[in-house]
């Protein structure tokens, strides 16, 4: 079967006139790197998120790095983490000379166990961090992983890459734990394009990473060139980092933070239509419908038992009637680097496995159009038909 020419995309940005107009007024003001318009960004996400503290960097791997770092890893700890993620999660726990201990995910919500962590901790006496994943924007069960990393002392970094701040009762994904990470990369909630927002409630812990976010110095070059009191002179205080945003990223980050609430209610919307569409189909499971998901994936897991075909053969059929699809996540364990490293198993995390062998990531961004996701739900539908095992 050919691949139709009317292909869906599995992501789209949303960006417009008020992105591209903004942009140009940053081109047209002599200033590019970081000044005034980050500095803003700053201050209006940290208003959405409820934090006193919001810093802008050039990726959420680079805010994920600069929050090991003041959080105090060193080398030889370990980092407490999920393998079912992104290569970046893990990768910031090398370069602090520290290594990762993967904790397997609830089978459900392919989130940090609670339970598996707290008999994790209980054996790594030397875990310096715990880094939970909620993983599509689904939040992990923090009051328990809180409590758990809690009676130990040791500070909990929420990867909140896939949820712009959805409040909860107890305050949004990302800003629950010492510090908390989102992402602005292109296919995420809200895009720079690439770049990332760091978040505490912690002054200390906000100075630190201000100051390593830029090598280091204690003074950045808005305050040193462009304040009403430019000084040329600076101190390098630690060997940092080059890991700020520039004003031309952080002026799309604005435009696209005051449109975040559209973005997500469309989101929404496809989810429930998905939700909707979908529910009758015995070979599938749905993600939860929880007032707190950002809905940034939506999730199909596939009941293997009922189907004659495996998941990437329902991918590529899927991908022939023209629906752009993908996979999250190809767990860490199963890598080169860290097979080789750690000696790990496939086996040694079965839920990952299992979450990883099961789902499909179908499109949901907020220019999808109606048709569009019922061309989704019905290629679905009628693959699961086709392909449904006789009993």
């Amino acid at each position: 079967m050919s691949r139709p020419t009317d292909f869906i995309p599995f992501h789209r940005p949303s960006i417009g006139r008020l992105e591209e107009e903004a942009v140009l007024s940053v081109l047209r003001s002599g200033w590019l790197t970081t000044g005034e318009i980050t500095l803003r960004f700053e201050r209006e996400f940290a208003e959405l998120a409820g934090v006193e503290h919001a810093l802008a960097v050039s990726s959420a791997t680079a805010g994920l790095h600069l929050c090991l770092e003041a959080a105090g890893v060193r080398e030889n700890s370990k980092v407490a983490t999920s393998p079912y993620t992104f290569a970046a999660t893990a990768e910031v726990i090398r370069y602090m000379g520290a290594d990762p201990l993967f904790v397997d995910v609830e089978e459900d919500s392919c989130n940090l166990s609670p339970p598996l962590l707290e008999q994790a901790l209980a054996r790594e006496p030397s875990v310096s961090a715990v880094v939970p994943v909620h993983v599509g924007g689904l939040p992990c069960r923090m009051d328990e992983i809180l409590q758990i990393a809690g009676a130990r002392g040791t500070p909990v970094i929420e990867d909140a890459a896939h949820c712009l701040p959805r409040r909860g009762q107890k305050g949004a994904p990302g800003t629950l734990g010492a510090m908390g990470v989102y992402s602005f990369y292109a296919t995420k909630p809200i895009t720079t394009g690439e770049g990332g927002m760091v978040v505490t409630r912690h002054g200390e812990l906000a100075r630190r990473m201000s100051m390593m976010r830029l090598h280091g110095i204690d003074r950045d070059v808005w305050n040193r060139y462009a304040s009403s009191e430019p000084s040329w002179y600076y101190e390098v205080q630690e060997p940092g980092f080059k890991y700020n945003l520039t004003d031309l990223a952080s002026s799309l980050g604005r435009v696209q933070l005051r449109k975040s609430e559209g973005f997500y209610l469309a989101r929404r919307r496809i989810a429930g239509r998905y939700l909707e569409g979908l529910a009758d189909l015995d070979y599938l499971r749905l993600p939860p419908d929880q007032a707190d998901h950002s809905w940034h994936l939506f999730q199909i897991r596939l009941d293997l038992s009922r189907l004659e075909l495996d998941r990437d053969r329902f991918i590529d059929a899927l991908m022939e009637r023209g629906i752009g699809v993908s996979v999250h996540f190809i767990p860490l364990h199963l890598m080169p680097y860290y097979r080789r490293t750690y000696g790990l198993r496939e086996r040694d995390f079965p839920h990952s496995m299992r979450c990883y062998r099961e789902t499909i990531s179908l499109p949901i961004y907020p220019g999808l159009g109606e048709q569009q996701v019922e061309r989704v739900i019905a290629a679905v539908r009628e693959l699961g038909a086709r392909f449904y095992k006789k009993r």
